[in-house]
C-alpha cells in the first residue's frame, strides 16, 4: 500500500517519464530476454512440432484382412482412375468395408482428387456415427447425411449407389437411405484415391478398412445384398472381373506397402512409410478456411491467446530494454512476421495447416499483449513493484 501512496502523485501529475523510469527499474534486463526467448521458443515448439513427417501410420490387421488407419495413416493410388463408359451412362457405384476405431469422432474416409483442377469431386467422412458424402462436379457442392451408420462392435459394409433415380445407401445390404435430389457420376469417381485422409488437409480418420469397390453401374438392391453376402463369406475374388468392376481391393495381402487392385493393378493402392498429405495447401485464404463449428471458433481463441504473452513481453523488451520509439510497431511488426514464419514452414508439414486466418488471429493477439502491458493498472502494479525492489536494494547497500 506504501508503493502505491508514493506513485500517486506520479499518477496524478501525469509524470509518464517518472513512471517509466521506476517501471524499468523493475525489469532485469536479463530476465527480459530470458522471458522473450522462453515465450518465442514455446510458441514455435506449439506451431511447427513435431518438425518432421511422422511415420505413416498404417498396419496390417493381425486377425483376418484390412489394415488399421491410426492417427495420421493415409494411403494413395498409385496412378490416377480413368473414366469408363461401359454401361453408357453416368451411374455408378462404391463399396467400403469398415469399422471406426470410436463413433464419436469424425476425419475423412476416402476421397477423388483432381490434381489439375484441385478439386474433391467425390468424399466419404465420418461425423460421429453417421456418414457425410460430398459431391463436387465443379458448377455444383452437394452433401447428403447419413446417420446411425457406424459402430465400433463389429465392420460394416457401407454400399452407395447413385443413377437417374438419386442416391441410395446402403449398410450390410440393407436399405438406409435414398434422396432423389442427390446424386454423383462415374466421371467424379476418378483422379487420385486417398483412403484413410483428405487430399489437401490432415483431417485424417482412424478405423479399420478391410474391403473396398468401385463400380461405373448402378448396383440393384438384389446385387448389394449378394455383394454384403461375398464380402463376409471371403468369396468376393471369384468375382473381381464381374460386370461393372472398376476396382476391387480384398486387403488380403496381410504385409508389404501394396494393396493389389484386382481389376487393374495400375490403380494398386500405395502404403507410403511416411506420412503426407497428397496436396498441402499454402496459405489458404481465411473464408475457405472459415467452418462454422466450434473447432473452428476454439482455434481462433487458441491463436489469439498464444500471442498475447509474445506482444507482452517484447513490447517490455524494446520499450524498456531497449527503448525504442516505435516499440509497440515493432513489437506487434514482430509477431506478424513469426506467424508468417510459422504458416510458410507449416506448408512443408504434412501434420499442420498452412492458412492465412492465424496470420490475422496471431497478430490481433500480439497486439493485444501490447495493450496489457500499457494498461494503467498494469503499469501501476510494476512500478509498485519496482520501488519495492528499489527500496530493497537500498536496504541491503545502507545495511
Amino acid at each position: 500500500m506504501r508503493a502505491f501512496a508514493e506513485l500517486r502523485p506520479i499518477i496524478e501529475n501525469r509524470s509518464i517519464e517518472s513512471l517509466d523510469r521506476v517501471t524499468l527499474n523493475s525489469f532485469s534486463p536479463r530476465l527480459v530476454r530470458g522471458m522473450c526467448t522462453l515465450v518465442l521458443g514455446i510458441i514455435l515448439v506449439a506451431g511447427l512440432w513435431p518438425f518432421h513427417a511422422p511415420r505413416n501410420d498404417v498396419s496390417w490387421l493381425s486377425e483376418g484382412t484390412g489394415v488399421l488407419f491410426g492417427k495420421h495413416g493415409s494411403i494413395v493410388s498409385a496412378s490416377p482412375f480413368r473414366a469408363h463408359g461401359s454401361q453408357g451412362s453416368n451411374s455408378c457405384s462404391l463399396e467400403i468395408w469398415l469399422k471406426p476405431t470410436r463413433v464419436d469422432s469424425g476425419g475423412m474416409i476416402l476421397a477423388f482428387y483432381w490434381p489439375e483442377s484441385r478439386v474433391v469431386p467425390f468424399a466419404l467422412r465420418q461425423v460421429r456415427g453417421g456418414l457425410v458424402i460430398e459431391s463436387d462436379s465443379q458448377d455444383k457442392k452437394a452433401e447428403m447425411y447419413v446417420g446411425d451408420v457406424l459402430t465400433t462392435q463389429k465392420p460394416v459394409l457401407v454400399t452407395i449407389t447413385s443413377g437417374e433415380a438419386g442416391t441410395a445407401i446402403y449398410a450390410d445390404g440393407s436399405l438406409v437411405k435414398r434422396a432423389q435430389y442427390f446424386a454423383f457420376s462415374n466421371r467424379q469417381l476418378t483422379g487420385r484415391f486417398v483412403v484413410g485422409g483428405a487430399p489437401a488437409t490432415p483431417y485424417n480418420w482412424s478405423g479399420q478398412v478391410r474391403g473396398l469397390a468401385v463400380y461405373d453401374r448402378e448396383l440393384a438392391a438384389t446385387d448389394v445384398s449378394q455383394s454384403f453376402l461375398a464380402w463376409t463369406n471371403g468369396v468376393q475374388r471369384n468375382s473381381a472381373k464381374g460386370e461393372g468392376v472398376v476396382a476391387r481391393y480384398l486387403f488380403d495381402e496381410e504385409n508389404g506397402n501394396v494393396v493389389h487392385n484386382e481389376v487393374d493393378s495400375v490403380t494398386d493402392l500405395l502404403i507410403p512409410e511416411r506420412f503426407f498429405v497428397l496436396h498441402e495447401k499454402f496459405l489458404e485464404r481465411p473464408w475457405d478456411e472459415f467452418r462454422p463449428n466450434w473447432s473452428y471458433w476454439k482455434n481462433i481463441g487458441i491463436n489469439v491467446i498464444g500471442f498475447i504473452p509474445l506482444g507482452f513481453f517484447f513490447y517490455v523488451y524494446f520499450s524498456q530494454v531497449q527503448r525504442s520509439e516505435n516499440s509497440a510497431a515493432f513489437t506487434i511488426a514482430l509477431g506478424f512476421a513469426v506467424s508468417l514464419s510459422i504458416e510458410v514452414l507449416q506448408a512443408f508439414l504434412p501434420t499442420r495447416d498452412s492458412g492465412m486466418t492465424d496470420l490475422v488471429t496471431n497478430t490481433l493477439g500480439t497486439a493485444i499483449g501490447v495493450m496489457v502491458f500499457r494498461h494503467g493498472v498494469i503499469q501501476t502494479v510494476v512500478a509498485a513493484v519496482g520501488l519495492r525492489t528499489n527500496r530493497s536494494r537500498a536496504s541491503v547497500v545502507s545495511s
